[in-house]
């Protein structure tokens, strides 16, 4: 089989999966195995930060690469997902009685981590939102520092696991042989489309960090009164304000079904602070109203908890 010219040539892999390799940029084999095609596919290395909150399994079966982002609480520093769980991290919060401190990696650890895949093939790096930390920027620089081209950096405007679909899926097409150039192109468009609901049960976090008063936080307890936000061009609003538990997660649930028709080609994440309870709820309800292609769950990470608060709820897709 010739690659002249690099044109289009598709394999069959497992009988049911195509490769396509009009993307190799070298081709010299008259024959080609599926060893060759499994050591290119592996050329791009996807890395990210802690506020993925994707299960370790998830991680580990995609070789995903993650930059940790520091939390201080309680006088104690610590590295999301290295040296605090977040079941850790929310007793740690709980006992909190200011709001606990987050900070984006730094230029160096990215730049570090470049260095040391990009010898191997591309790099994609997918972050949080631009507009909810500074993760996106310390790639950026950790890039120039690296001084590797072979590194892209991708802001998937999202986070938690809005953020981790995007780079599960980023995963998936890179192992299924598109190009970095095809991927990202997927990327945009599923970025474009990504939506994403908050459930704040409390707003006792709010409250520590200042944004909202104690007088008026005990007011919105009292009333019973759980917030709903959303997402808006990478940053996050408030939507609406609902009396009742109960109801603020029936109208979590709406919100999916106004926001989108059909959800059997989508997976729907779902991640929450100490809040399985609620979290299964969600899913199970969702999955016999809206019949999606799977729901994942998973805990909150200690960034993104620490703003979510006590039970607070994310559903993504």
């Amino acid at each position: 089989m010739s690659c002249r010219n690099k044109e289009i040539i598709l394999i069959e892999i497992n009988e049911i999966k195509l490769i396509n390799l009009a993307y190799l940029r070298v081709c010299r084999k008259s024959v080609i195995t599926y060893s060759d095609i499994k050591g290119v596919i592996h050329m791009i290395h996807v890395v990210t930060d802690s506020c993925v909150d994707l299960p370790a399994h998830l991680l580990k079966q995609y070789n995903i690469r993650v930059v940790p982002l520091s939390i201080r609480v309680n006088g104690k520093e610590f590295m999301e997902g290295v040296n605090i769980t977040p079941r850790e991290f929310y007793r740690e919060m709980a006992a909190s009685v200011q709001l606990p401190q987050t900070s984006q990696p730094t230029p160096a650890q990215f730049a570090n981590v470049f260095k040391e895949l990009a010898g191997k093939g591309k790099v994609l790096c997918l972050t949080i939102s631009s507009k909810l930390s500074g993760s996106y920027g310390s790639a950026v620089l950790g890039k120039e520092i690296a001084g590797n081209s072979n590194v892209t950096v991708f802001d998937t405007l999202a986070a938690s696991i809005g953020q981790g679909l995007q780079v599960i899926k980023a995963a998936q097409l890179i192992n299924s042989g598109l190009s970095l150039e095809h991927v990202l192109e997927f990327l945009h468009k599923m970025r474009e489309e990504m939506k994403f609901i908050i459930l704040l049960d409390t707003l006792e976090n709010i409250v520590k960090g200042g944004r909202l008063s104690k007088f008026q936080g005990s007011i919105a307890k009292l009333l019973n009164i759980k917030v709903i936000l959303h997402n808006v061009k990478g940053s996050v609003e408030v939507l609406e304000k609902v009396r009742g538990k109960n109801k603020s997660l029936q109208r979590v649930i709406d919100l999916l079904g106004e926001r989108c028709e059909d959800f059997s080609s989508k997976i729907i994440g779902i991640t929450h602070v100490d809040n399985l309870e609620d979290a299964e709820h969600l899913a199970q309800e969702i999955k016999v109203r809206y019949q999606p292609q799977d729901v994942l769950v998973h805990e909150m990470g200690a960034t993104i908890s620490t703003y979510a608060g006590k039970a607070g709820l994310i559903v993504a897709f």
